[in-house]
C-alpha cells in the first residue's frame, strides 16, 4: 500500500510511520508539484488540509484521507468530491488546549496586562487579583476538546456549564445545554471559551444581540472558528466596555490582514491561531491506530460526517 504524506514536517511523520508499518509504501513532501506527481498512485493520505484541498479539487481522491489538522472547513468546500473516508485529528489538542485557556484566564485573574501596561508607563500597579475559584465557565463546544478543557480546569474550583448540538448530561459540567440557550449561559458566565467547529449552525453567532447579554467582567476566549464572530460587533462591544476583553486565537481571514479593527481594539489581544498546535508523535500514534482500523475495516475514530461538516 502506498500512502501520501503531505505535512510541513513530513520527515518527522515518515521516521514514525516507517518505524511502525516498514512495509509501507511512502511517499512525502511539502512540494505542490510532487504531491500532484504521486497523488494519483497512493490510496490513503494523510497530512494538512491546505495541502492536500488542491488535490482533490484537480479530481485526485484516496480511498481515505486523515487530516493532520482537527478543522477539516478547506476539505468542505462544495466544489469538492465526498466519495471518499474523511477523518480528522481527534483526541491529541485536549492538554494544549487546556493550557492555552488556563494560561489566559490566569493572566486576566492576576492583571498581567494591565500591569505590564504599568510597568511601562512607570506607574506602581497594586491593585488586587482574583482566585479562579468560583468564577463562572462556559466552555462553547463539549467534544473532545471541550471536554479535556473542563477536566482541566475543573480542580481550580471553577463552574463549568457546557453548550453542544443537544443538551446532555457530562461530567464535571454542572449543565450541558443545547446551543440555542447560548444567550441565557453567556449572561451568567464570567468567561466564554468558543471550541465550535466551523459549521453552517456555528457561524456569525457572538453577533452585538448575543454581546449586550455577556456580564462586564466576563473575557471571550475564541480558539474555535472566526466564523463563530461577528468582527465589528465584538469591536463595537469592546469599545462599550460590554465585556471586560477578549482573546482571540482564529479569525475569519488568516493572516489578519492590516487596518482590521481587531489590531487596534481596546483589550484584545490576538494570538495568532497558536492555541494547540498539532504534536506530530501524538498525530502519527492517531494515524497508526486508525490506519490498523481502516485495514481491519474497523470504526475509524474522528470519522467526518459530510452532511453535518464534523
Amino acid at each position: 500500500m502506498r500512502l501520501l504524506i503531505a505535512e510541513d514536517k513530513h520527515a518527522l511523520y515518515a521516521e514514525q510511520v516507517r518505524s511502525a508499518c516498514p512495509d509501507l509504501q511512502l511517499v512525502t513532501s511539502a512540494e505542490p508539484a510532487r504531491l500532484r506527481e504521486a497523488a494519483g498512485q497512493c490510496e490513503v493520505w494523510l497530512g494538512q488540509p491546505d495541502l492536500l484541498t488542491p488535490l482533490l479539487r484537480e479530481g485526485l481522491r484516496p480511498h481515505w484521507l486523515q487530516s493532520t489538522w482537527a478543522g477539516i472547513t478547506p476539505l468542505l468546500a462544495t466544489d469538492l468530491p465526498r466519495d471518499y473516508r474523511l477523518t480528522r485529528a481527534v483526541g491529541i489538542f485536549g492538554q494544549v488546549m487546556a493550557e492555552y485557556v488556563l494560561g489566559h484566564m490566569l493572566a486576566h485573574e492576576r492583571r498581567l496586562f494591565a500591569r505590564l501596561a504599568a510597568q511601562v508607563a512607570q506607574q506602581w500597579d497594586n491593585g488586587q487579583p482574583r482566585s479562579l475559584r468560583g468564577r463562572r465557565v462556559l466552555v462553547v463546544g463539549c467534544g473532545d476538546i471541550g471536554q479535556a478543557v473542563a477536566e482541566f480546569l475543573a480542580p481550580f474550583g471553577v463552574e463549568l456549564r457546557g453548550l453542544a448540538s443537544q443538551a446532555r448530561e457530562q461530567a464535571p459540567f454542572l449543565e450541558v445545554a443545547a446551543l440555542d440557550e447560548l444567550p441565557r449561559l453567556s449572561a451568567w458566565a464570567d468567561y466564554v471559551v468558543n471550541l465550535l467547529p466551523d459549521t453552517p449552525a456555528t457561524r456569525d453567532l457572538y453577533d452585538a444581540s448575543l454581546f449586550a447579554r455577556f456580564r462586564p467582567q466576563a473575557l471571550l476566549i475564541n480558539a474555535g472558528r472566526g466564523t463563530a464572530v461577528v468582527d465589528a460587533d465584538l469591536v463595537a462591544a469592546l469599545e462599550r466596555q460590554q465585556l471586560a476583553g477578549a482573546v482571540i486565537d482564529v479569525c475569519r481571514e488568516e493572516p489578519l490582514p492590516a487596518g482590521h479593527p481587531f489590531w487596534a481594539a481596546p483589550r484584545l489581544l490576538l494570538t495568532g491561531h497558536s492555541s494547540a498546535p498539532t504534536d506530530p508523535l501524538l498525530m502519527s500514534a492517531l494515524f497508526l491506530d486508525n490506519l490498523s482500523r481502516w485495514q481491519a475495516a474497523a470504526p475509524l475514530r474522528g470519522e467526518v460526517d459530510f452532511s453535518r461538516g464534523y
